[in-house]
């Protein structure tokens, strides 16, 4: 009898102790931050001496072969939409096809070193 008086008391404390410290070892219940965007690993940084629409395509055709590697394509950036038929003005459609293709094969280049 006299434990089950002591057992009950000692739990509730334990209980609340180990509580109280995965509070103050992990915060108080913050969501985790966002994923880096593209441009801020190192890595995955669009060069300089890109112009506007060629950044836009690099950053798009890192993308690109990010999906590609996820669903275990082959790498071509023929085979993506939006090289083919890209969402921008016809007078910079070459520049923003040669910066896709520059960050898709940057892209690539990394996750094939990743595997």
């Amino acid at each position: 009898m006299k434990i089950d008086r002591f057992l009950a008391p000692v739990l509730c404390l334990a209980l609340l102790g180990s509580s109280a410290a995965a509070i103050g070892q992990y915060g108080p219940g913050y969501p985790p931050p966002p994923p880096p965007q593209w441009g801020q690993r190192g890595w995955d940084a669009p060069p300089g001496e890109l112009r506007e629409f060629q950044r836009q395509g690099y950053l798009d055709g890192l993308q690109g072969a990010e999906r590609d590697f996820q669903n275990h394509r082959i790498w071509n950036v023929n085979n993506r939409d939006e090289f083919r038929h890209p969402h921008v003005p016809g007078n910079v459609r070459s520049d923003y096809r040669e910066g896709f293709k520059r960050g898709y094969y940057a892209a690539a280049a990394h996750y094939q070193g990743a595997r």
